[in-house]
């Protein structure tokens, strides 16, 4: 069967658009790009489009050298790995928990995750509480609070509904306890739902900023996002700005300086998309589509 007109009209149309969209979507990063590998003076110049201009790597052997950003990138990746498999932890169990419609109490236990949706403390009384729990200037404040996300954990309840009843019947039947449900029937089947629900949260954690600035006042527990961010508001550290080029202004360095910054951030979520793409639409679909 051929297609009619308006179906072809509609496939060059979406085309068009997502070629669109994809090039609003790439061209900061390109600049980025540029930006990192060209001189400080072609960046004040404003000659830096979408090729570098007056290349050099001396800004990345200047972030490479320095002690405090690697500190930080440690720490950022420390806290995605134990927050990701927290977070994990606390999602797949009260999700499976939800899942079950004979659960006495099941809708109360949904309206105290919903409630947090809609509702929230503010940035005072969740101050007030870390510090009275002792989690100031410790990673905890980083990790915890950000460890259950109730849009997650409504997605994945409704993955877990949909799985079919009859294979937890027979599991029961063989002698399998709920635990033994859990581990051995339900999460093996639900490999692309934990993919995208790990993509979730590892990108959540890795780009926090705001937690750490909040709760944490020394720098050697300071993740890489909040080093950037004092970075752009223009804490960089002379030694940095001195090693990047000589006889530029503080500006154009400071540009320089924070394009290979956010460049080096970003590698590691880059390198991980194209791992998990094929579970993250499957995942996304089968967490959404109830019935």
């Amino acid at each position: 069967m051929r297609d009619s007109r308006s179906y072809r009209v509609f496939t060059v149309l979406n085309i068009t658009c997502l070629v669109l969209v994809c090039i609003v979507m790439l061209y900061p990063f390109v600049i980025l790009v540029a930006q990192s590998f060209s001189s400080a003076a072609a960046i004040n110049a404003g000659k830096v489009s979408l090729w570098p201009v007056g290349f050099n790597l001396d800004t990345y052997r200047a972030v490479a050298g320095n002690g405090e950003f690697w500190r930080s990138y440690g720490n950022t990746v420390l806290y995605t790995v134990i927050g990701v498999v927290i977070a994990m932890a606390l999602t797949t169990t009260y999700a499976y928990v939800l899942s079950k419609r004979h659960l006495k109490g099941r809708g109360v236990l949904i309206g105290i995750a919903v409630f947090t949706m809609f509702f929230n403390g503010g940035i005072v009384p969740n101050y007030v509480l870390i510090s009275s729990l002792g989690m100031k200037n410790t990673m905890w404040s980083v990790i915890l609070p950000p460890a259950l996300s109730v849009f997650n954990l409504l997605v994945m309840k409704a993955f877990f509904e949909n799985l079919p009843g009859e294979l937890e019947e027979a599991a029961q039947i063989d002698g399998l306890s709920w635990f033994g449900i859990f581990f051995r029937i339900v999460l093996p089947l639900s490999k692309a739902m934990l993919a995208t629900m790990i993509l979730f949260y590892s990108v959540q954690y890795w780009n926090d900023w705001f937690s750490a600035f909040l709760y944490l006042d020394r720098k050697d527990l300071f993740p890489v996002t909040l080093f950037l961010r004092n970075l752009i508001a223009g804490a960089s550290t002379a030694t940095t700005e001195g090693a990047a080029a000589s006889g530029s202004t503080a500006d154009a360095i400071t540009a320089n300086i924070q394009s290979v910054t956010m460049l080096l951030i970003m590698i590691p979520i880059l390198c991980v998309y194209p791992f998990v793409q094929r579970y993250f639409v499957s995942g996304v679909m089968l967490g959404s589509v109830k019935g």
